[in-house]
């Protein structure tokens, strides 16, 4: 009897012992990062890509030749319209300038000579001491020195305008690249760019509208007046964020693109942070019609199967349950769901492949963006 009790006591022992390890061994519930349901006024939206232009963009070119005595603006400065950009060395301009001005004088001086001659002569005329044809070549000689201070007055601005061209300016506001050639180089107007400026505020953004949504809007322009056809445009910047301004479409081409059938379309957007670059790629989204409630959640949460688009839904109790929807048109990082959920559910964002339906998962909620 007593070996049986012992025996018993040994095999009790060993049961709470193996217990205890297996309820030390038994994983903790999966961390996961959810996101509720929630509803919004949304506005249907349109997407596309745009392409960033800038408004005004100017190649600075050297418009007489010369060696670059001087560089005074900073590569990715601000310039403003008149602005010294490169000084082109002066002195042959400057004796050009001088000998037209000498030229000038002595036409003048000239003309001066032509003139006193021929009133002499229209003096001497009535009283038959000079003959006629004598009068004749004097009044073509004052002439002809009229037209060569006229020429030399001519040459002596051109003159002035080459030694102008030796300043080079800018000839807009905006912001300048780098520059092409340094101090010391000979330039001149088959040489190229010299630098290029472009504007950034205001600035463009375009892009293809299909030729379908163009059709939309202007019959609901036709049917409901020019209220319901305004249009909003808004772009996506290149990290996921939304341009805090918004655009207004100024342009609409003319006639389609036969290869895409679409159409041009340009908005002009202020940009004095000028986070909007020439050149750069954005995502362009038209908010059309009016504001209607809606389901949102997180595009994160989204899965595809064979079945279809699903998600994983945490439940009051923490358990995981697989969830059939439908969903309808992308709302930037949220997507709106038309049926299959309900305002205030759960939805995984974070860790949905650690789990799986019936799981119960250690839920935390995703901070809000």
């Amino acid at each position: 009897m007593r070996l049986g009790a012992r025996h018993i006591v040994i095999a009790a022992t060993l049961a709470l012992a193996s217990g205890q390890a297996l309820a030390q061994k038994a994983p903790p519930a999966p961390a996961v990062i959810v996101a509720p349901v929630v509803r919004q006024d949304v506005t249907d939206i349109s997407n596309y890509v745009g392409r960033v232009t800038a408004i005004n963009k100017v190649d600075i070119v050297a418009r007489v030749p010369g060696f670059i005595e001087e560089r005074t603006f900073t590569e990715g400065q601000l310039v403003k319209t008149g602005e010294l950009l490169f000084r082109i060395k002066q002195d042959t301009y400057k004796a050009a300038v001088e000998q037209q001005q000498a030229n000038l004088a002595k036409a003048k001086a000239i003309e001066v000579n032509a003139s006193l001659q021929l009133q002499r002569g229209k003096a001497l005329l009535p009283k038959q001491f000079v003959p006629q044809s004598q009068v004749d070549q004097q009044t073509a000689t004052q002439r002809s020195a009229a037209a060569d201070i006229l020429q030399a007055q001519a040459a002596l601005d051109q003159a002035n305008i080459n030694l102008g061209y030796t300043e080079i300016r800018s000839p807009i506001d905006g912001r300048i690249g780098l520059a092409n050639y340094t101090v010391g180089n000979l330039v001149g107007p088959t040489t190229g760019s010299l630098a290029t400026i472009v504007s950034f505020d205001p600035i463009y953004v375009l892009f293809q509208a299909s030729a379908r949504d163009v059709l939309e809007f202007k019959r609901r322009l036709l049917v409901a007046g020019p209220e319901a056809g305004r249009v909003t445009v808004r772009v996506r910047l290149s990290d996921g964020k939304l341009y805090p301004e918004a655009g207004l479409a100024d342009f609409l081409d003319i006639q389609a693109d036969p290869s895409t059938d679409t159409i041009a379309v340009r908005a002009i957007f202020p940009n004095k942070q000028a986070l909007l670059v020439p050149g750069g790629v954005v995502r362009v989204e038209i908010q059309r019609g009016a504001p209607r409630p809606a389901l949102l959640i997180p595009q994160s949460a989204v899965q595809l199967d064979q079945g279809g688009t699903f998600v994983l839904v945490v439940d009051p109790a923490n358990k995981v349950e697989v969830r059939r929807i439908t969903q309808g048109a992308q709302q930037g990082t949220a997507v709106i769901v038309t049926d299959g959920l309900k305002e205030g559910e759960r939805v995984i964002v974070e860790g949905i492949q650690k789990v799986h339906p019936g799981q119960v998962v250690a839920a935390s909620t995703a901070p809000e963006n």
